[in-house]
């Protein structure tokens, strides 16, 4: 541990987050440093050069269409990185040293993959966040550009396939801002969300805090995230037994929505002062 108490990885993690241009794949391989406080970051970017040294004999041509079917060829194909409905209950899904490990992921994951390889190649790549499924736009988004599915083994989107994923999540139509690129810090909230969401949906126990706590607590390192996280993390922090840590974060958490929301403020003080309370 650092002497604030904070391990390396996330002391990395936080400095990587914090910096321009964000080093997306980094950021995620650091994220699998809670699970595996062992984990070697650079045998997976080892990996992702070995994946991009193979896809390059493939690049025949400069255009996104060339790109997008070189690295379906190599990833999709060859290596089969792919998704199915399974890996939506597997917290490896989420974490990028496994997902390299075994070519399965979720969609974001994925993608951060086909991002990392484009990277290395020289291809202009960047997430597209859909409702409730993310892609890569491979070229310019203001000009040229393809969108590929990573979950199901890179083929190119056509328009029609974009709207039918955004029908069948909203019930609504294509707007332009839904292909837009998704920056670095919203594609990192969404990773960590993915793991807080996993873990409340498991049954309760320690472990499932423990889980849904480190997702919160590296969310809470990113530049922008939702105060609310705040009251999350107090209450595990209680759960867990740390019950004056836990007050103390629901208090800070109180005197930030003082004025904005008195009613959570309050419920906020009466849940520290509970936790107090197991202290005597």
């Amino acid at each position: 541990m650092t002497p604030g108490g904070v391990s390396p990885s996330r002391a990395r993690f936080a400095e990587v987050v914090r910096s321009e241009p964000v080093d997306v794949g980094l950021a995620c391989l650091l994220i699998g440093g809670e699970v595996d406080p062992g984990l070697d970051v650079d045998v997976s970017l080892e990996l992702l050069e070995q994946l991009a040294a193979a896809v390059r004999p493939h690049l025949t041509g400069t255009r996104p269409e060339d790109a997008a079917e070189a690295l379906r060829r190599v990833l999709g194909v060859e290596h089969r990185f792919a998704g199915t409905a399974e890996d939506y209950e597997d917290v490896r899904s989420s974490l990028l040293h496994e997902v390299l490990r075994r070519r399965r992921g979720l969609p974001i994951l994925l993608s951060v993959v086909w991002m990392e390889v484009a990277a290395r190649l020289g291809v202009p790549a960047y997430a597209v966040g859909l409702p409730g499924h993310v892609v890569v736009g491979l070229g310019d988004p203001d000009d040229e550009h393809v969108l590929v599915d990573p979950f199901t083994g890179g083929g190119v989107l056509s328009r029609a396939a974009v709207g039918e994923l955004v029908l069948r999540t909203t019930g609504g139509r294509v707007q332009p801002e839904l292909v837009r690129p998704m920056p670095p810090a919203d594609l990192l909230l969404r990773v960590l969300n993915n793991v807080r969401l996993l873990a409340s949906r498991r049954p309760p126990g320690l472990e499932a805090a423990a889980m849904r706590l480190w997702a919160v607590e590296l969310t809470l390192l990113l530049p922008r995230h939702p105060v609310e996280l705040r009251r999350e993390r107090g209450e595990l922090l209680v759960r867990l037994g740390d019950h004056l840590g836990g007050a103390e974060e629901l208090e800070t958490y109180a005197m930030v929505v003082d004025g904005t929301d008195d009613a959570q403020a309050t419920a906020a003080r009466r849940e520290a002062r509970l936790a107090r309370a197991q202290l005597n």
